[in-house]
């Protein structure tokens, strides 16, 4: 099959079994949008209005279709305004395929208009690029590329395509990427190492199972429960390991970090063994790393071995897929409980309850707040929804108070925090998931960096469920300005727009309440719309989140108040 190489760029995609994409077309990559004319009835094409956009809907889509995600885009200003979403998918492990068009090969290096050295650029936040230059090479590339985002510790990577490659002719055959040398996407289970980590658990009087997303990424979940019950230990999750566990398990104790619950933070320090399964010790669930978990042993199972040892040393660093530890431990471990430890958590949820959780989802005063809301609607989608959420108090808030019960159902932004994230987001996770409601919760500051896909939410039909919580602050930013600088809030204040009449604008109903007695009917309505719909909802101007754990501190030292 002689054919130009933008057509094999199609026929790659569909042989990966691609069939939706996120882009924006341009000058360099016309040759490839032009050869996508012609299979608009085998690939699904979303024109997005920002090529940040295009990247983070890649995002969600893969996340919650646990397939690779793809996105176009053309050469400079294009291809640089994907490095945020590539920074992001790179260090919150998610598989995502950039393709990039490029000058022809002759201009390279010669400053030729909107070229761009996007492989030195973008060598960083990719766990493999490559530029091609001609156009017996794009299938091999393709495959590859593929290949690599999916498999061992999934992530991004990028292909770069020259302008000259995609005209060149090519008699077209395609084989998918198998295995790489030197390349170990899943490392053979050391036996002796789960050996020792039963041995370790065998005389635990306080063990602790730390949980992370590597759990979701594998397709653990099952075999994580299975595990939990029969060895009797409770289980907390970091943020993006928050769906890898249900939330209404008996052995389920919390959200760990900064904001996360109070008995997970405090009796870390307590526990005798640790079993951290696909999390990587994360600053912001180990506090003062100094003063983290000192009196534990640590067995920690993940699939990179870069992540072993390196910020907490482990007593068992186990290299291996999450699943497979987890089934090969289920068969040795005895089945054991742990009353009176798992009792020392609930003894301290309690603490949290009535300290904090209480004045928060039934507040004393008129002004709606936050977790109310999230716990409202917690309740009203039964912890099912794909709630995907921007980076900020919301984001914290929307972690502590959403019980996720569902399946790949917690979309954010979190090794990165990068605002502006979850519109996008939402729409990719919508496509990747269709029968699921999805929901993006998201602040006023977030959602004005891309407003603008409401833009693509319109054309495309998307079905997304837009919850802004609108305190008129960086709420964050000024949550720590109020308690390490003095109240000096230095450029947090933020005067928004109409959102509500921005959204009506792009065709998607909306409406915006103010008082508690209008939350339950307008969550009602916002749930039960045919299409997108934007709630807007006014909360209180200065709540702040806590628990919380200061910068510097240790875990047990996580503040109430």
């Amino acid at each position: 099959m002689n054919i130009r190489g933008a057509e094999a760029v199609m026929r790659c995609l569909t042989e990966e079994g691609v069939t939706t994409i996120f882009g924006y077309p341009g000058g360099a990559i016309m040759p490839v949008y032009d050869a996508l004319y012609d299979f608009k009835e085998q690939i699904n094409h979303i024109l997005v209005r920002h090529e940040q956009g295009a990247i983070h809907a890649a995002q969600g889509f893969a996340r919650t279709s646990g397939k690779v995600g793809v996105c176009l885009a053309t050469s400079g200003p294009g291809a640089t305004n994907l490095i945020t979403g590539l920074a992001d998918a790179m260090i919150d492990s998610t598989p995502v395929v950039c393709i990039t068009g490029q000058v022809a090969s002759h201009l390279l290096g010669t400053d030729a208009f909107q070229e761009t050295d996007v492989i030195g650029i973008s060598m960083p936040v990719t766990k493999y690029n490559i530029q091609v230059t001609r156009a017996e090479d794009i299938a091999p590339a393709m495959a590859k590329a593929f290949y690599i985002a999916a498999t061992g510790r999934p992530g991004p990577v990028l292909v770069d395509i020259t302008k000259d490659a995609q005209f060149g002719m090519v008699d077209f055959t395609y084989e998918k990427c198998h295995s790489i040398r030197s390349y170990i996407a899943k490392p053979k289970l050391d036996h002796k190492g789960i050996e020792a980590a039963v041995d370790l658990l065998s005389t635990a009087q306080k063990p602790y199972l730390l949980v992370g997303q590597g759990v979701i990424l594998s397709e653990a979940q099952d075999a994580l429960v299975k595990f939990a019950e029969k060895s009797g230990i409770p289980v907390a999750l970091t943020l993006l390991g928050l769906g890898a566990f249900p939330a209404d398990h008996p052995l389920y104790v919390g959200y760990l970090g900064m904001h996360g619950n109070y008995a997970p933070n405090i009796l870390t320090n307590e526990c005798d063994v640790i079993v951290a399964v696909g999390m990587r010790f994360d600053d912001r669930v180990t506090g003062d790393v100094s003063r983290y978990a000192k009196q534990a042993k640590v067995i920690h199972i993940d699939i990179d071995p870069a992540e072993l040892n390196k910020i907490v040393k482990a007593d068992v660093a186990i290299n291996a897929d999450a699943r497979e530890a987890l089934e090969e431990l289920t068969k040795s471990i005895p089945e054991r409980k742990y009353a009176q430890w798992l009792q020392q958590f609930r003894d301290l949820e309690q603490i949290e309850l009535n300290e904090v959780v209480n004045d928060v989802i039934n507040p004393p005063d008129n002004e709606l707040k936050m977790a109310e809301v999230v716990d409202l609607l917690s309740k009203k989608t039964d912890g099912q929804a794909i709630v995907v959420t921007d980076v900020g108090q919301h984001q914290m808030i929307a972690s502590r108070y959403y019980k996720y019960k569902g399946y790949r159902n917690n979309i954010t932004s979190g090794g990165l925090g990068t605002m502006g994230f979850a519109l996008p987001a939402a729409i990719g996770a919508k496509l990747g998931n269709p029968e699921k409601t999805v929901v993006a919760i998201i602040g006023d500051g977030g959602f004005q960096m891309t407003i603008q896909e409401l833009g693509t939410i319109l054309q495309a039909e998307i079905d997304v469920k837009i919850l802004i919580l609108n305190n008129n602050f960086l709420g964050m930013v000024r949550q720590w300005q109020q308690l390490f600088f003095d109240r000096r809030y230095s450029f947090t204040e933020i005067v928004n727009p109409n959102f509500t009449a921005i959204a009506k604008a792009y065709s998607v109903d909306a409406s915006k309440i103010e008082q508690r007695l209008e939350l339950d009917e307008a969550l009602d309505q916002m749930l039960n719309s045919k299409g997108a719909y934007l709630l807007e909802v006014v909360v209180q101007r200065e709540e702040n989140v806590f628990p919380m754990v200061a910068t510097g501190a240790s875990v047990s030292e996580i503040r109430l108040n």
